[in-house]
């Protein structure tokens, strides 16, 4: 019964990281972290499969391997986080202690996404990094 439960909560990760993979607004990073923790605990075999589409290597792989996220990556958690918590935000008129903590967790989180998680470049189809390697200097022929 329990990996019946996971085996679902994955496939709605999946489904809603396939959705925020092509809608601007919605963010795919977390729907997919979702469907990868519970199709590891479900299914080796479908665990397998997830782990080798595209739509992992894109939007979890650099973060699940530890390296980071991209800043578009980035950017478009920390908007959709924005945009939710904002919403909420306009719904507490009159919970001022409820609009405190909200804005508590938001600029928590957007810490926590700006200096706890490193920024890695962004890549091209190739592979190779955007950023061009720095020119060196020689120092000693310099006047």
């Amino acid at each position: 019964m329990k990996r019946l439960i996971y085996l679902i909560l994955g496939l709605v990760g999946l489904g809603l990281g396939a959705l925020g993979a092509a809608l601007p607004l919605l963010p795919a990073f977390p729907f997919l972290l979702l469907a990868a923790i519970c199709f590891g605990k479900s299914s080796e075999r479908l665990n397998r499969w997830f782990l080798g589409t595209k739509l992992y290597k894109n939007n979890l792989e650099s973060f699940h391997k530890g390296k980071g996220m991209t800043k578009a990556a980035k950017r478009r958690i920390m908007l959709f986080v924005t945009l939710t918590m904002g919403f909420g935000f306009l719904m507490m008129r009159r919970l001022f202690w409820g609009r405190v903590i909200l804005a508590v967790v938001w600029v928590a989180h957007l810490m926590y996404f700006r200096y706890g998680i490193e920024t890695i470049p962004d890549a091209v189809p190739d592979g190779k990094p955007v950023a061009k390697p720095l020119k060196k200097i020689n120092l000693e022929t310099a006047d």
